[in-house]
């Protein structure tokens, strides 16, 4: 049997390697990429570990059976997963359109897997094989697990379960289910009486044998009650820990339920080390290179996974409901080990791009109280600030990121993937951020306040206005104090629920304060399981059953949108058209604190000298506050705006 390399994806790497029937076959959506920042290459290799045999279909034809029969019908069971993104969120932007561009499939193709692509994969495996066993698994089918609103269809969906004909669903991150389900399957258990495993997801019948059980709301009776939907994910976000979770059963129709097994309990850091270090190829297979250069491997290629969870726990990410709120992470001999083999790499250019998981600077449990009885129910560690009981300590951290710069052929190691700037504040110990800023910027830190109003941080889960005005001030002082021309690079959301006009007018005029306009504006991205979602389709915060205004319409959005992105003159009639809404009016005119100047009849070139020389100001208070022009340099971004003022001055005299 084949030891090293990569799993087979085609037929004759199947007989050449090892012949006979596979014990899985692993169908994805993405290309095959045998990386352990890619969720299937995981599961492949811990099977694999294991002894069973895995063969993998990457992005089968979805409209020919014969693309799910190459291998044949496994031993135990197919796998099914849409890849490392959400199929849907992958295949189209937060106002319905198609996007453009794949980033986990060769040449960054487009169209290449299905949409809802666990339902339709099952479905085909279904038509061929009628009684193999199917587990799903990955973030589609763990966020899809029970009913849940679908954003792309505006409608109340059941459990991905049923409609897509599968027996199991493996959630959460699925190391340890998956190995005991193809333990059971191996010693010959039906998959029908799998209603143990911890992770998953089963059907029954048969409701007197489910003991220590929540009934949530059936789900007809949520279909025409929003309010009960509400309850109900009050009930799955409660039982998300691994230690306090119970299990919860939902009904369909007279005697079917689906029923949610308690999460599985979170990875030792010694079950985290031998996952990371079992033998990934760290690239593409060779068979789907061939059809073209994935994008999303050059994002991680170099790049250290350190940890998983996050007890940030922000209403608008879907984490708690797929990690968990635990932190699990590697140990810093892991994570040295991989950062050595990356260096003899050919084409590593002595940059490691990142180090770290949802949350960076997170590197243990929040509390020792998590490390035995899990996280709190009805409590968050950071919200509405920090807990009494919270670790408020870098010093591991700072530790790993030392250790991993003096490595030698290792020029820099950025931190990208973000830190929660309220936890680097709550650290009494200022050591952290003089590292950070000494060694680990890349000239601009990312961060994410998503909001300044407070109304709307309250919903978003994030800390107040004032936390991060702190931080800024803290980080400028920093880079002062080294000399260093460093930026913040705020990461900022439109149309949370709860922000209405007013509060966006309010984050307007805090990025007019700034001198900042951000080149992107994330608009809010209705996914499954997140609390935001919850809040957005029922109006209700599940927290605390309150009523939360939410900026549904198209063209209120828009406006939301445009008001962060003021100065850009096709922005004009929205953002004029919100101040009116809004009742600022005092914000139109020609005052050092106006938005918009008055566009008149013949004033126009006095409108364009006066946005020139606005940009030209805004560009140097930017820099003095440390905030990179709409993210680029200063200078480049005055020069865009004069660019695009003349153009707009140019084509507005044509037409008269």
């Amino acid at each position: 049997m084949k030891e090293q390399g990569f799993l087979p994806a085609t037929r004759e790497e199947w007989e050449r390697d090892y012949g006979g029937q596979p014990d899985f076959v692993y169908v994805i959506g993405d290309a095959y990429v045998d990386h352990p920042s890619f969720g299937p290459a995981i599961i492949s290799r811990v099977l694999e570990n294991r002894g069973y045999t895995v063969a993998v279909i990457s992005q089968p034809d979805w409209k020919k059976k014969e693309s799910i029969q190459v291998f044949g019908e496994p031993r135990l069971a197919f796998l099914v997963s849409s890849g490392n993104m959400d199929s849907m969120v992958n295949h189209y932007t937060v106002s319905k359109k198609h996007r453009s561009r794949d980033a986990y499939t060769p040449g960054g193709v487009m169209g290449r897997r299905p949409d809802r692509a666990v339902i339709v994969y099952s479905n085909l495996i279904r038509q061929t094989y009628k009684k193999t066993p199917i587990i799903l698994g990955g973030i589609e089918a763990s966020l899809r697990r029970l009913a849940h609103y679908d954003y792309w269809s505006d409608s109340f969906r059941r459990s991905v379960l049923l409609d897509s004909g599968a027996d199991l669903i493996s959630y959460g991150m699925g190391e340890r289910s998956i190995v005991e389900i193809a333990d059971a399957l191996n010693s010959g258990m039906d998959v029908k009486d799998m209603t143990f495993i911890e992770g998953t997801i089963y059907r029954t019948s048969r409701p007197e044998t489910l003991y220590d059980t929540l009934f949530l709301p059936d789900y007809e009776s949520m279909c025409e009650d929003k309010r009960l939907y509400a309850e109900s994910f009050r009930i799955q976000y409660q039982n998300t820990d691994p230690f306090s979770g119970k299990r919860l059963a939902e009904q369909y129709g007279e005697k079917l339920y689906v029923v949610q097994n308690p999460p599985a309990k979170p990875l030792s850091q010694t079950e985290m080390d031998d996952i990371y270090a079992l033998p990934y190829q760290r690239a593409c297979h060779p068979h789907i290179l061939a059809q073209g250069e994935i994008p999303a491997i050059s994002e991680v290629q170099y790049s250290l996974v350190s940890s998983r969870g996050c007890f940030g726990a922000c209403s608008f990410c879907a984490l708690t409901f797929h990690q968990g709120r635990i932190i699990q992470c590697r140990s810093q001999e892991s994570l040295v080990k991989e950062a050595v083999q990356m260096t003899k790499e050919p084409d590593f250019k002595g940059y490691i791009h990142d180090v770290g998981g949802p949350t960076a600077n997170f590197r243990h449990p929040a509390c020792a109280k998590q490390e035995l009885h899990g996280a709190c129910k009805d409590k968050q560690c950071l919200y509405p600030k920090p807990c009494r009981n919270l670790i408020t300590d870098h010093r591991e951290y700072r530790e790993l990121l030392k250790k991993l710069r003096e490595l030698p052929g290792v020029k820099k190691v950025f931190v990208r993937s973000g830190i929660r700037f309220d936890y680097v504040l709550a650290d009494p110990d200022p050591s952290f951020l003089k590292e950070l800023c000494a060694y680990h910027v890349s000239g601009q830190l990312k961060v994410a306040p998503e909001h300044v109003s407070d109304k709307v941080l309250e919903k978003m889960g994030k800390p107040c206005r004032a936390v991060y005005d702190k931080f800024c001030q803290a980080y400028r002082q920093m880079n002062e104090k080294l000399s260093k021309k460093q930026y913040l690079v705020p990461y900022l959301m439109s149309s949370h629920p709860g922000s209405g006009l007013k509060e966006a007018i309010e984050l307007a005029e805090y990025c007019r304060d700034l001198g900042y306009m951000p080149e992107q504006v994330q608009d809010f991205y209705p996914t499954p399981s997140t609390i935001s979602t919850c809040m957005y389709y029922t109006g209700l915060d599940p927290r605390n059953m309150e009523a939360v205004y939410v900026p549904k319409n198209p063209h209120e959005k828009a406006m939301q949108r445009a008001l962060i992105q003021y100065r850009d003159p096709k922005n004009y009639e929205l953002v004029r058209e919100a101040l009116v809404k809004g009742r600022r009016e005092d914000l139109i005119g020609f005052g050092p604190k106006c938005l918009l100047r008055l566009r008149q009849k013949g004033l126009m070139e006095e409108e364009g000298k006066s946005n020139a020389q606005r940009g030209k100001k805004d560009c140097r208070a930017a820099k003095n506050k440390g905030i990179p022009s709409s993210g680029a340099s200063n200078g480049q971004a005055g020069k865009r705006r004069k660019k695009t003022i003349r153009n707009v001055h140019k084509s507005s005299k044509t037409k008269e």
